[in-house]
């Protein structure tokens, strides 16, 4: 009995048992007791994650594999799966800590990431296979093609390293396209505390006309007039590190 891979679930099962180990190998297993894959189709993580002495959760929604997880671990139980990750709210945990790991949905990988950082403070890290253009564009540095929205909203909460490129051909159906894994480890997020909102405005509007300076793509948000000659203006976002944007947010919030 296998799965049958489900197209409009993103499904692309991992079949080469040396990656899926080096995937779960890149958590760091400190700090934390439970641990939650998403999207565990067959196993090929979680019979790796069940070797570590964690509370694993599963986060899966495809009945099928959960059936075939039930049947083919005997540590996997209707008590481990927990349903959608993006639905998550964590209250099973009691504010515990818990990392989270997968070979992720490429369809929603972008909603995954933000649902991470939803949840910073009881997610201490993540180790994860997405699309390699997501991955390379979480982890990419300022002045860089790569570089937007994706990158400077998590490395505001969390250190970012690309880990390694997956080949289409370890893949079961192949997608169409190479894959990145990541990991992210919570930081301070220093300077950051109760300006969330705005940081995250500040940067969106930036990045949504990115070939604009500052002084015009800025325009919605009504720039504060001690604002208005900031050295940044003459800047386009994709110049700015994650440091500048805090710091810039900081700034704003003091002159509105």
């Amino acid at each position: 009995m296998s799965v049958k891979a489900k197209k409009h679930l993103g499904q692309h099962f991992l079949t080469d048992e040396n990656i899926a180990r080096k995937i779960v190998e890149g958590l760091s297993f400190e700090g934390y007791n439970n641990i939650m894959e998403v999207g565990p189709g067959m196993g090929v993580l979680t019979k790796y994650l069940l070797e570590k002495n964690q509370n694993i959760y599963l986060a899966e929604i495809d009945t099928e594999s959960i059936d075939y997880l039930k049947n083919n671990y005997s540590q996997v139980t209707e008590s481990n799966f927990v349903g959608d990750f993006l639905k998550q709210d964590f209250t099973f945990i009691n504010k515990e800590q818990i990392a989270i790991i997968g070979n992720f949905p490429y369809n929603i990988s972008s909603q995954i990431l933000f649902q991470i950082i939803d949840h910073y403070e009881i997610i201490p890290e993540m180790v994860g296979m997405f699309q390699k253009e997501v991955a390379e564009r979480t982890a990419a540095s300022p002045r860089t093609k790569d570089y937007g929205i994706l990158s400077v909203l998590i490395q505001a909460y969390y250190d970012t390293s690309y880990m390694f490129t997956v080949h289409e051909n370890v893949f079961n159906p192949p997608p169409k396209v190479k894959s990145g894994v990541i990991r992210i480890t919570r930081n301070p997020k220093a300077g950051l505390a109760g300006n969330e909102i705005l940081f995250k405005q500040i940067v969106k509007t930036g990045f949504n006309q990115r070939r604009k300076k500052l002084s015009n793509a800025l325009k919605p948000l009504n720039i504060p007039e001690a604002l208005k000659t900031h050295e940044f203006m003459d800047k386009r976002a994709e110049e700015l590190s994650v440091a500048d944007f805090i710091a810039f947010t900081q700034l704003w919030k003091e002159n509105q």
